[in-house]
């Protein structure tokens, strides 16, 4: 997977200026080209791949029945730092550029909100499916933290409603 992804890089660059120089050739302010069409590839190509590998059936996937483990911080105590790292990492690219695509999505808790809810869907879908996968609470607490963490560290470039230029200050906690 990882291997894949980084082979795409060259052709999601390619797309990225593609999609500016169109929205520039149709009246787009360059910046504001480049700007969605970067947000708009990151959050797809930096989501998918995580997303995929998530979804992916484990060996007796179809044969066991799904499990759920819905108490908030009993899977923590047992995972590692490894697995930790990744779940912060499934929807931190759709923290990161979200609020710089869409500036309804420009605030923390719009950004832990989606995000939690894009976890609780594939937790629902890990479930259903049978892909021989624990659905945890604690997967979809820390896919959101990772958001929101992503979130803060994109918010100096945020370009909120009622804003005319794209200015550093806090993140708007609305």
């Amino acid at each position: 997977m990882a291997l894949l992804t980084v082979a795409t890089l060259p052709v999601v660059v390619l797309l990225v200026c593609a999609l500016a120089a169109r929205r520039s050739a149709t009246g787009t302010a360059p910046a504001w080209a480049w700007r969605r069409s970067l947000a708009e590839a990151g959050i797809v190509y930096g989501t998918v791949p995580w997303v995929w590998m998530t979804m992916l059936p484990g060996s007796r996937a179809g044969e066991i029945a799904g499990r759920v483990s819905p108490v908030p911080l009993l899977d923590l105590l047992t995972m590692g730092p490894a697995q930790i790292v990744g779940n912060l990492l499934v929807f931190a690219a759709l923290g990161f550029f979200a609020p710089l695509r869409f500036a309804a999505l420009a605030s923390v808790p719009r950004i832990l909100a989606l995000a939690a809810s894009c976890s609780a869907l594939v937790e629902v879908a890990q479930y259903v499916l049978q892909l021989d996968r624990v659905s945890s609470v604690d997967d979809v607490l820390l896919n959101a933290a990772g958001a929101g963490l992503a979130a803060l560290a994109s918010h100096r470039w945020w370009r909120t409603p009622g804003r005319t230029s794209v200015q550093s200050t806090a993140p708007s906690l609305r």
